[in-house]
């Protein structure tokens, strides 16, 4: 059974919001055992658990809410905390979105080696792929496998020179995840933009936070790996992931998917009867929707 786990001093950081554009100031708390991972919109005094019921939409990022009051683009923040098997946390933040950074949880990821990781002698259930199950949607297909251990293949399919068909498949761990996820990027196109914009998105997104494509490649810029865009969609995967709300065991595999199906995923796992809760106690799988 893993430990609980919090920061051991208070972490600052600053940036745009890169839908909406705002500049947002950003502060995570070191939380005591069972708190469990929350944030504090200390512009609206309201607090939000990072758990399923709290998604409130999942249009190009993953936003968790209450009562009007959401918190956007929550998943490469809960990426880092996930990965480094943080339970325990507070996030406060002046504003409705996670900054954006550089587009990738690199900055999350060196802020939170910096401030060590503390154990808190307390164990946290897991929640394990007992059989497979399969989720279909649109053109996405999730398919959750026993595994002893979490591991993600993702697959994505796009028609650009530059893309076209990726797939890898990873163990996730500390060491995996801060060599080879971190430090992918956000990615879109240069085509889409104006439509976005329209639309309240994208709003803060720059070339310095963004990978940015036109019809034959990158824009002002290079990759920092060749498969960069499946690398970002495990990024993504795993924030989204972490909304279940306890360490997962298993093999998720992904296949042309988005914040949409993999939230959709996690609804439809959580009504299944395919994973059990294992600690040291009974414990029921319950995602309650009520506030802290």
């Amino acid at each position: 059974m893993p430990f609980q786990k919090t920061i051991k001093s208070e972490i600052a950081l600053s940036g745009v919001g890169i839908h909406t554009g705002k500049r947002i100031n950003l502060k995570l708390i070191p939380a005591e055992r069972d708190t469990g991972i929350v944030f504090f919109r200390k512009d609206k005094g309201i607090y939000l658990k990072a758990k399923l019921p709290f998604v409130t939409d999942t249009t190009f990022a993953t936003t968790i809410g209450i009562d009007g009051i959401k918190v956007r683009t929550v998943e490469h923040l809960l990426a880092t905390i996930y990965a480094f098997g943080i339970t325990n946390l507070l996030i406060e933040l002046d504003g409705s979105e996670i900054p954006v950074l550089d587009g990738s949880s690199l900055d999350f990821t060196r802020a939170i080696l910096k401030s060590g990781i503390a154990k808190q002698g307390k164990t946290v259930p897991v929640l394990r792929i007992k059989k497979p199950f399969v989720y279909e949607e649109a053109v996405s297909r999730i398919i959750a496998k026993p595994h002893n251990g979490f591991k993600i293949t993702y697959k994505i399919f796009y028609d650009h020179p530059l893309i076209m068909e990726q797939s890898l498949s990873l163990e996730i761990n500390e060491q995996n995840f801060m060599k080879e996820v971190s430090p992918a990027r956000t990615f879109g196109f240069l085509k889409d933009i104006q439509y976005l914009m329209k639309n309240g998105f994208a709003r803060g997104g720059s070339l310095e936070n963004a990978v940015v494509l036109d019809e034959r490649g990158v824009v002002g810029g290079s990759l920092r790996f060749k498969d960069e865009f499946v690398r970002h969609k495990i990024l993504d995967a795993i924030g989204d992931l972490s909304l279940a709300g306890f360490p997962l065991q298993g093999h998720f595999i992904f296949e042309r998917g988005g914040h949409t199906s993999h939230i959709n995923f996690l609804r439809s796992l959580n009504e299944s009867a395919v994973f059990e809760l294992v600690e040291e106690t009974q414990f029921s799988f319950q995602l309650s929707a009520q506030p802290v």
